[in-house]
């Protein structure tokens, strides 16, 4: 009853605040005194690497924790723009109530060079709470095999973490990809971990320079096959698939997990259905051919700026109306030519003549 009783008060003073959320007006007066909304103010800030920003953030009493290797949305505003981007926290789960994110800010990231060059100790960023299904499971495997590259280690230092601070004392195997030694955020704490507690093993691999390591199979030797191991990996597109075929070829694809931090939008080329038809977006009063790429990457070389989020099909900030044709989500392959539907555009690309509300 208490419950119910907060939320009917929890709308009424909503529905009083109109033509604006409560939150737009507290905001004017402290950007972490919240009714609803989840914002967190930067405590700390830390370079650990040429391209990298961690950044420990205190949110407000919103925020209900997260699981290892699940995701945040962060939201920033820049030059007057709400803008979102996806990150795992670092730090264990079942903390000290701060959420640690080391952000990498990739040559064309926007908002990761934002984050890591402008964000300041003080200011303040929205969070949504934590999501994801790339977790370890209740029941610690009996050898856990971390497999990471770029900045797809923060998941898995989570997951690191969080094992140690249970106790946990069975093997942890830790297997990072990264340009070079100076490329590594956490190196120092990494090397102790590994020097310091008997059942973690660290080993970095560098792929830059004449002696630099790709992926091979050799690295998962021992470590994937032993008994009762599950893999756990997070990295660019090309580690993420070179392990997915070891561990196939192994047969051993249901011990693997995995998390995306992004996705390959290239177009799938078939030489029995060439790509055709024209994309026509509908509130702007343009067209363009279909090139086989997402309409969301279709209408931004079309001079549109369609708003959108994570870019990978998660967070439904892209979502637009498709009026009529038809459209192939690259996550899953599936067709939907229904009419009138919403669809994500970030991941969906045009089949055809395509008339997309934009």
């Amino acid at each position: 009853m208490a419950r119910r009783l907060a939320g009917l008060l929890e709308n009424l003073v909503e529905a009083t605040a109109t033509p604006y959320p409560v939150d737009r007006y507290l905001e004017f007066v402290n950007p972490m005194l919240t009714w609803r909304e989840t914002r967190a103010k930067v405590l700390r800030r830390e370079l650990q690497t040429d391209r990298t920003v961690t950044l420990t953030l205190t949110p407000t009493r919103q925020w209900k924790g997260h699981t290892a290797g699940q995701y945040i949305e962060v939201s920033a505003v820049v030059d007057g723009v709400r803008h979102r981007r996806f990150f795992s926290p670092a730090n264990a789960e079942n903390g000290d109530g701060t959420i640690e994110l080391t952000v990498t800010a990739h040559d064309d990231g926007f908002i990761s060079k934002h984050l890591r060059s402008q964000l300041q100790v003080g200011d303040v960023v929205g969070l949504s709470a934590a999501a994801g299904e790339f977790v370890l499971p209740a029941q610690r495997p009996e050898h856990t095999v971390l497999v990471s590259g770029g900045s797809g280690i923060t998941p898995v230092i989570s997951m690191l973490r969080t094992l140690v601070a249970e106790g946990h004392t069975k093997p942890v195997t830790l297997v990072h990809y990264a340009r070079d030694p100076q490329d590594v955020p956490y190196a120092a704490e990494l090397t102790a971990l590994a020097n310091s507690v008997d059942n973690v093993d660290v080993r970095f691999r560098y792929t830059r320079g004449a002696d630099g390591e790709h992926f091979t199979p050799a690295h998962l030797d021992g470590l994937a096959d032993a008994d009762g191991a599950q893999v756990f990996l997070c990295g660019p597109a090309s580690l993420m698939a070179a392990v997915k075929d070891d561990m196939a070829d192994r047969g051993l694809s249901d011990r693997l997990h995995s998390e995306a931090f992004t996705v390959d939008t290239s177009p799938v080329i078939d030489p029995n259905q060439p790509i055709t038809g024209t994309v026509t977006y509908t509130e702007s009063d343009l067209s363009s051919s279909n090139d086989g790429r997402t309409i969301l990457e279709q209408a931004e070389a079309a001079g549109l700026s369609p708003e959108y989020g994570c870019r990978m099909g998660i967070c439904f900030s892209c979502t637009s109306v498709r009026r009529s044709g038809c459209t192939r989500n690259i996550l899953t392959g599936e067709l939907d030519s229904e009419a009138d539907q919403p669809i994500q555009i970030c991941v969906n690309a045009p089949v055809g003549d395509v008339d997309i509300e934009l």
